[in-house]
């Protein structure tokens, strides 16, 4: 089993503190970010930040439906992880400053692939596939943020 990894990122044109308060809030900014690839939302504990427990389906293709149930933890200052209670997945979100009035958003996910030649496809194209479903989300947040 091999490592897969897609990160993506953006600059956002919003301080680092209201862009991490958006991500962090899964009660309410959160589910609004989401694009079309996300379904049965719902928030099962918590709702903000650190302790948070969120569900949610990614349809990654047609034919791939990943349920997940994730913690979420703040290790460090402006920075989301949520761990998969389902799967190996880990997705670590990290907002920067990145100059005057922006900040820098970098949305990483690592997960065990599979073996063999469904490995290799999975580790081919699953990071563009995941890349693109985050440019859409990141592409939200910026909206959301930056009115």
């Amino acid at each position: 089993m091999a490592q897969v990894e897609a990160t993506t990122e953006r600059v956002v044109a919003a301080d680092a503190e209201k862009v991490f308060d958006a991500l962090a809030d899964y009660s309410g900014t959160r589910q609004k970010l989401l694009p079309e690839h996300f379904s049965e939302y719902e928030v099962r504990e918590g709702g903000d930040g650190e302790g948070t427990l969120v569900h949610w389906k990614l349809q990654a293709t047609s034919k791939r439906v990943r349920d997940c149930l994730l913690e979420v933890s703040e290790p460090t200052d402006g920075e989301l992880v949520e761990k998969d209670r389902n799967s190996s997945m880990v997705t670590t979100w990290r907002v920067t400053p990145a100059g005057e009035g922006k900040s820098r958003v970098v949305v990483s996910t690592v997960w065990n692939g599979a073996g063999g030649i469904g490995g290799f496809f999975e580790k081919t194209f699953a990071p563009k596939g995941l890349g693109r479903i985050y440019d859409a989300l990141l592409a939200n947040l910026a909206t959301e943020v930056e009115k």
